[in-house]
């Protein structure tokens, strides 16, 4: 199986190198590359059949590299380090990836199913995994029980933690409770138009009907938010810098 590795640190793609000699003599390594310009043309030249791809090289993502191939036929096998974002899009994907650094028996299980797995079907999965990684800035992802969902910051209303648990309420009605802090979403919420008006809720300043000077915020569906004494000034500022601008 002639294949490329296409990764932008040297020690990963040597150790990658080392246990697929190790592992699996049916895999014939043709090149290495660390960037997506290299990659593209060693692809284009050699036609290999299976690709390990680095999720961020040092001129671009995976998906550009896959922009500029689209006609091209080859398996591919991701890789990444622990990306919050990047590891819940190829999870959805369900599409095959190996952990920086490379386990051997998480490489051999990928191995065999990239194998068994039609070209077709392995497609759709990239698909599914390029958008949501293209709308990494309106989606949140969250791991429920049995499930990740997504969601978009577009659509989410408000949020609401408790004992570490927070609850995400949608303008659909929908509502999803995962067992992670209101904490941890904080910085990625702010940058999408959201406020904390209170230590236990995260409001979307575009739901936002109403502001009473005592404390309470009016959603449009008619739920009322409270703001803390120490959030208020906060609160007040962000949300008429928001309406003014």
């Amino acid at each position: 199986m002639r294949t490329l590795i296409v990764e932008d640190k040297a020690y990963i793609r040597k150790g990658l190198l080392n246990l697929l000699q190790l592992i699996d003599t049916t895999v014939e390594v043709i090149g290495e590359c660390e960037s997506v310009k290299d990659a593209v043309i060693v692809a284009n030249a050699c036609k290999p059949e299976l690709i390990f791809l680095d999720i961020n090289l040092l001129d671009g993502t995976a998906f550009d590299f896959l922009e500029q191939t689209e006609n091209l036929t080859f398996k591919i096998i991701f890789i990444t380090a622990y990306e919050e974002y990047a590891l819940r899009a190829l999870k959805i994907g369900a599409v095959d990836y190996i952990l920086k650094p490379v386990d051997v028996e998480d490489l051999q299980v990928a191995l065999q199913k990239v194998k068994n797995l039609p070209i077709e079907e392995q497609k759709q999965q990239i698909k599914t995994v390029k958008a949501v990684w293209n709308n990494a800035d309106s989606n949140v992802i969250l791991s429920l029980h049995d499930s990740f969902q997504v969601v978009n910051l577009n659509e989410l209303m408000y949020c609401e933690s408790d004992k570490g648990y927070t609850t995400f309420y949608c303008s659909d009605s929908k509502k999803y409770m995962i067992s992670k802090t209101l904490k941890e979403f904080e910085d990625r919420l702010t940058k999408a138009n959201f406020v904390r008006s209170h230590q236990s809720f995260m409001v979307n300043l575009k739901f936002i009907d109403k502001y009473e000077k005592s404390g309470v915020i009016f959603l449009k569906n008619g739920k009322k938010i409270p703001v803390s004494s120490r959030k208020k000034e906060h609160f007040v500022t962000s949300f008429l810098n928001w309406n003014n601008s």
